[in-house]
């Protein structure tokens, strides 16, 4: 399958930033909490010393500075077997995505064609890397999630990619 333009460009500066990286650790991953994180009340305001102290490296990078982590990595990995759940703020625990909306784009970062709960996610106009894009955040602590992508022809929906950085979830695995 040939990828899409957007998503040719997102992995060169994945790979590219991912490369900044290369002598980390540890290997990042996606939270994972057999209980439901509570859902803030209102607006979470954080000083930056206080994220650095909650969130791992990676997550800090990349949900307080609009970092990307590497496609296909081990965060992917982990998503693509994943099961039903959700998926929530790995910063201040806002529900945002669901298993149901969930599906495999081919583009190396976790997909959804639609939020579990739209008002914990926002979108604006990004314009930095010479490219003309939509960056999803979380609405509740304003943390940079990833971007979003409209009309590329996949069979859901909405015909809405929402290219989500992993590191930046927390997933919640359905109870049985």
């Amino acid at each position: 399958m040939l990828m899409s333009r957007p998503c040719f460009f997102l992995a060169l500066i994945g790979l590219s930033l991912a490369s900044c990286h290369a002598g980390d650790d540890k290997k990042p991953v996606m939270e994972t909490s057999a209980e439901k994180p509570a859902e803030p009340a209102g607006k979470v305001v954080k000083t930056d010393e206080e994220w650095k102290k909650l969130l791992t490296p990676e997550q800090y990078r990349i949900l307080r500075q609009a970092g990307t982590e590497a496609p296909n990595g081990a965060v992917y990995k982990e998503f693509k077997h994943q099961g039903k759940g959700t998926y929530h703020c790995a910063g201040c625990g806002a529900l945002l995505f669901s298993s149901n909306e969930k599906f495999d784009s081919g583009c190396g970062w976790p997909s959804f064609y639609d939020p579990a709960k739209a008002e914990n996610v926002t979108t604006k106009k990004d314009l930095s890397m010479g490219m003309v894009r939509v960056e999803v955040n979380c609405a509740k602590c304003g943390g940079h999630l990833g971007h979003v992508f409209e009309g590329e022809g996949f069979k859901t929906p909405t015909d809405k990619r929402y290219c989500i950085n992993g590191v930046g979830l927390k997933f919640v695995p359905a109870k049985e």
